[in-house]
């Protein structure tokens, strides 16, 4: 009865449930803006550039109709708040499609995280997509709450939201092919498998993508972004709240690759997404810096869809999802108007969901730790130390003489040498490990966080061992979240008591919380312009090239603890 109700209401024979009058659509295949009426019925587009009769007609009058924006790879968590307020918070911005990797919440509480996104994916006015978290935990060289096997991966793989196995991050045991990978990718040949390869290349990257896998979103250089291309992968251009590859990619992107470029945000928190916008804020910046339009809407939409396997998606055509944005002025991208799945995005749409419970509470079970814990034993002044990069995940393998004092190396802020501290908060064993970072600017006091990709053990980066103590046992009374502690006071904190990752709050008042963390920070002299996702990169082992986890600091180039 469905499909010829939508039949019938293509040809006019019946009343569509919603037109759109008097926009112009731009075609993604042909970039011609078309004119007549859009009719949506039972949530899909059935006609365009015709007059229709509709229950209900909304006046668009110079206005252009997109696509929705596909955002293709992102970890909500990241967000600092649950799906349904990440909805909330992108989708009147036009994101209508969200494909995202639940990896941050299910190394804390394995299946039952990613089970969580799935059943919250079927209430969300924004469809949800969720790819299954190849990497849990992510290397060998960490404690993790939790380890997901093919076995376990494959026991979800039949719900509707799941499209394939999500970014493949341990990419030396996919070319050295490690049993527990290959059992993976043999679960999932043939399917949608997501890349995370580095600055891999040449006959790396060639065994890489002879394992199947087809996007990846860690290219950071035109060069790199084209050997991928050139190699079979299509290329996802990242604007996260760290990582900033838009810039830099921007050049690659025409008329040409935009069929096989995407758009996506990975890491965002609802900082910059107030302050900037989410997959919008890349659309209208990539425009701004020269690229082609119709190849940066392509890539937001079309190209995504394809990349994805979403043949529903990505046109505004008849047949397809009625997944629209209104927008006064493409250039600008801000939309007057977002359709998704036939559905108007706006309060009422919102309030009607149904809010299922949250899971992954009391998850920090940290040890108790005071100022001693925080000291870093050596014999040596020969010192490994990371060297962040501000705007990059990427760091720096440095070689600095810190001399020994007393069987210890204090920090030195005349140097920008901070303390770096990973603490084991699953109740697995209790690891402390301590190491330095440079680039933070950091001259007194402390920041802790119990984001710390991908195993989300507390990580804090100090001067001062007392406020290093005090920001760490703060996370355990919190349940996790963010905390600025200075002379023995907490300054600013943010509770993130889903698994440690994901406030209750709404991403207004998350917003607000930021905003005096950040200005916290600041007074603690540190540079950086958002040092709480910096410090979480800098405990992910899969980066290169230096890293620290709570079993010591890692050279990721050898994938080996030091």
């Amino acid at each position: 009865m469905g499909l010829g109700e939508r039949i019938a209401a293509a040809r006019g024979e019946i009343t569509a449930d919603l037109v759109l009058r008097g926009a112009q659509t731009l075609c993604m295949v042909t970039g011609a803006r078309l004119t007549g009426d859009v009719a949506i019925h039972q949530g899909q587009i059935v006609g365009i550039g015709e007059d229709y009769d509709a229950a209900r007609v909304i006046d668009l009058s110079g206005h252009v109709l997109v696509p929705g924006f596909i955002d293709t790879h992102l970890h909500i968590e990241s967000s600092l708040v649950t799906p349904y307020e990440f909805d909330r918070c992108v989708a009147p911005r036009g994101v209508t499609t969200a494909i995202c990797d639940p990896h941050e919440i299910a190394n804390v509480a394995g299946a039952d995280g990613i089970r969580y996104f799935q059943r919250a994916s079927e209430h969300t006015v924004m469809d949800i997509r969720v790819n299954l978290s190849s990497c849990v935990p992510s290397t060998h060289m960490e404690t993790a709450g939790a380890a997901l096997d093919a076995q376990a991966l494959l026991a979800l793989r039949d719900h509707p939201s799941v499209i394939g196995l999500a970014e493949f991050m341990n990419f030396p045991g996919v070319i050295h092919r490690d049993p527990g990978c290959m059992e993976k990718l043999h679960a999932f040949a043939g399917g949608h498998i997501d890349g995370h390869a580095p600055l891999l290349s040449g006959r790396d990257l060639n065994a890489y993508c002879a394992a199947g896998i087809r996007t990846e979103h860690e290219a950071t250089t035109p060069e790199e972004a084209r050997e991928k291309l050139q190699k079979g992968l299509r290329v996802l251009i990242r604007e996260g709240s760290v990582s900033k590859d838009m810039a830099a990619l921007a050049p690659l992107l025409s008329p040409t690759t935009a069929p096989y470029m995407c758009l996506c945000t990975d890491d965002r928190n609802p900082l910059d997404i107030a302050e900037h916008g989410h997959i919008d804020h890349m659309i209208r910046s990539l425009i701004a810096m020269g690229c082609d339009m119709l190849a940066v809407y392509r890539a937001a939409t079309l190209s995504a869809a394809e990349a994805f396997g979403l043949k529903d998606r990505g046109q505004i055509a008849p047949g397809k999802r009625a997944d629209i944005v209104a927008l006064p002025d493409l250039a600008e991208c801000r939309a007057a108007l977002v359709i998704c799945g036939g559905q108007v995005v706006a309060d009422a749409a919102f309030a009607a969901r149904h809010v299922i419970d949250t899971v992954a509470r009391d998850s920090v079970r940290a040890p108790q730790v005071s100022a001693p814990d925080f000291r870093h034993a050596g014999n040596a002044p020969d010192t490994p130390v990371i060297g962040i990069l501000d705007g990059k995940i990427i760091t720096e393998h440095l070689r600095i003489d810190i001399a020994p004092e007393g069987g210890d190396k204090r920090p030195d802020p005349a140097r920008d040498l901070a303390r770096v501290a990973v603490i084991e908060r699953h109740g697995k064993n209790g690891n402390i490990a301590t190491g330095f970072v440079r680039g933070f600017g950091i001259s007194q006091g402390a920041i802790a966080a119990t984001v710390a990709h991908d195993h989300h053990n507390i990580v804090a980066v100090g001067v001062d061992y007392d406020d290093l103590a005090l920001a760490a046992t703060r996370l355990s009374q919190i349940e996790g979240g963010f905390v600025v502690a200075h002379k023995g006071r907490v300054l600013a904190e943010l509770p993130l008591p889903v698994a440690g990752l994901m406030s209750l709050d709404s991403y207004e008042q998350v917003h607000a919380r930021l905003v005096d963390l950040r200005a916290a920070a600041k007074s603690l002299g540190v540079t950086l312009e958002e040092p709480f996702l910096q410090l979480a990169f800098i405990a992910l082992p899969v980066i290169p090239h230096l890293k620290i986890t709570d079993y010591g600091m890692v050279d990721v180039d050898r994938f080996e603890v030091i």
